[in-house]
């Protein structure tokens, strides 16, 4: 293990709801994605950190989302992404095929945080290990609902995040008693319908 994700696991560990990834999952994202994050999943396999709040997940299942968020936008144009990972309430981390982790999408308030790559081609396995050594909690959680949240509704399965019904782009409330286990790609392309992406620029103190 390295010191990049000793100081993610210190942060968001240990692992739980620990999937194995599939040989055929690795050799496709081969040349892909960074080495190092084959290298992660064949560790830990796809699972979840900090009692779910943070979730890598398989990006051939998240499709989908992909297709839906970004898949007719600029950013496809500019590069190949995959969804590596995501947080309970739907902040999803894209991971650009060249220029690293440029792209995040706060799914529940459709909005993106573009920005520059800060690692060239051949620094990206560095990038890789940078990006989960600065994961925290309180980016992946949401006006501090998560501790409610679970215990209120329980820990969330693999597939599962937690969704306001209804949705903020429809109106409703951000507070505990309007949220809900819901199918993680199901609900995240139904919120890429309610309302168009918002492109803002990230405030200063965003992390990498």
């Amino acid at each position: 293990m390295n010191e990049y994700f000793e100081m993610f696991l210190d942060e968001l560990g240990p692992a739980t709801h620990q999937r194995p990834v599939p040989t055929s999952s690795i050799e496709r994202y081969r040349g892909k994605l960074p080495q190092q994050l084959l290298e992660y999943w064949e560790e830990y396999g796809w699972c979840g950190y900090a009692n779910g709040l943070f979730w890598t997940v398989d990006p051939q299942e998240y499709e989908p989302v992909l297709k839906a968020w970004i898949g007719e936008t600029q950013f496809m144009e500019k590069d190949a992404y995959h969804l590596i990972a995501r947080s309970a309430f739907g902040k999803l981390y894209f991971w650009g095929e060249n220029t690293g982790d440029t792209l995040k999408v706060f799914a529940p308030g459709s909005y993106c945080l573009p920005r520059a790559s800060l690692f060239r081609k051949d620094e990206l396995e560095r990038g890789l290990r940078v990006f989960f050594s600065n994961r925290d909690r309180e980016e992946n959680d949401f006006a501090d609902l998560f501790a409610p949240a679970l215990r209120k509704l329980g820990p969330l399965a693999h597939d599962e995040l937690y969704g306001f019904v209804p949705a903020l782009a429809l109106g409703g409330p951000s507070d505990i008693g309007h949220l809900q286990k819901v199918k993680a790609v199901e609900h995240l392309v139904f919120l890429a319908q309610l309302a168009p992406l918002e492109i803002m620029a990230p405030p200063s103190t965003e992390k990498s």
